[in-house]
């Protein structure tokens, strides 16, 4: 097998190239294994995606979501072919759900055996830790902002998100229909999220009854609310216990689906693990067991 380290180096706090190539120096693998720097935006999609495959490959993302993703994206349809992840970015959403410190150990993630897991398939994209939108997408915005001017993200970056989100967004215009069934009437949410994974925004469990493999998303709608009472479900939302808190039940609206249709208004924007996309009108469905994801033991 063919293990490739596909490295963005402008991941987290930038230095994580230099011990990789270390980690891959020195492994019993090193034979097998090949490290490719990461370009531009979408460059490890298009890599992954023309890299050979007569022989079996396994494609390690190294940077944050938005790098996993990326390697999703090109994998996807690819025969002899499975992903992993070394996870250096700023947030790493994604892996929270097998348990982060997994990961650290880079000789475990080359031995580690893969098994298929579900996406979410929204138009030509794959997503596979979370799509949301409404006040989410304007902290994930605002998050970007400040990677733009920094080069990297950070957790004062998710902080100053919420409180633009707090001023901006706290009522907005879109209708969510899950598997037929319109989740909001009134055509207004706080936020909705549509999950594969739990984790988003670097600390909050959205969707904690997630399973990767499971075949179905979680769907996730907040009704709109007061500031004031925002403050005091963030952190039930937080930690994830939102779902079972009696004093949210008037403001949740949870189902699990296979797909998910949503409509807003122009120039409406939703968040796909972290990548910001203008759309009006989309649709989300799972894609059941469509990739092999490698899991250290």
């Amino acid at each position: 097998m063919r293990y490739v380290f596909i490295v963005n180096p402008f991941a987290g706090s930038g230095d994580s190239e230099a011990l990789i190539r270390d980690a891959v120096n020195s492994s019993k693998h090193t034979e097998e294994c090949e490290i490719y720097l990461t370009k531009a935006p979408e460059d490890a999609t298009k890599f992954v995606r023309e890299y050979p495959s007569d022989e079996e490959v396994r494609f390690i993302a190294c940077g944050g979501d938005g790098t996993i993703n990326e390697v999703f994206n090109g994998a996807v349809g690819k025969p002899n072919t499975s992903v992993s992840c070394y996870p250096c970015g700023s947030g790493n959403d994604f892996v929270k759900v097998f348990g982060a410190d997994k990961f650290k150990d880079i000789e475990a993630i080359i031995e580690a055996p893969a098994k298929p897991i579900d996406l979410i398939k929204v138009g030509n994209r794959y997503s596979n830790n979370v799509t949301n939108f409404g006040f989410d997408t304007t902290v994930a915005i605002t998050i970007n902002k400040e990677r733009e001017k920094t080069g990297h993200g950070n957790k004062s970056a998710y902080t100053k998100g919420i409180v633009t989100a707090l001023i901006k967004s706290m009522k907005n215009k879109v209708t969510v229909t899950a598997d037929g069934e319109v989740l909001n009437p009134s055509g207004k949410a706080l936020l909705c999220t549509v999950a594969n994974g739990q984790y988003v925004g670097g600390s909050f469990k959205c969707a904690p009854r997630a399973e990767v493999d499971d075949g179905w998303l979680e769907v996730c709608l907040i009704k709109p609310i007061s500031r004031l009472r925002f403050v005091k479900i963030l952190g039930p939302y937080t930690e994830g216990k939102h779902l079972d808190d009696e004093k949210m039940k008037d403001i949740i609206v949870y189902r699990r689906a296979k797909k998910v249709e949503v409509s807003g208004e122009p120039g409406f924007a939703y968040s796909l693990d972290g990548e910001i996309i203008y759309e009006d009108n989309f649709t989300l469905e799972v894609a059941e067991k469509a990739i092999n994801f490698a899991v250290p033991e």
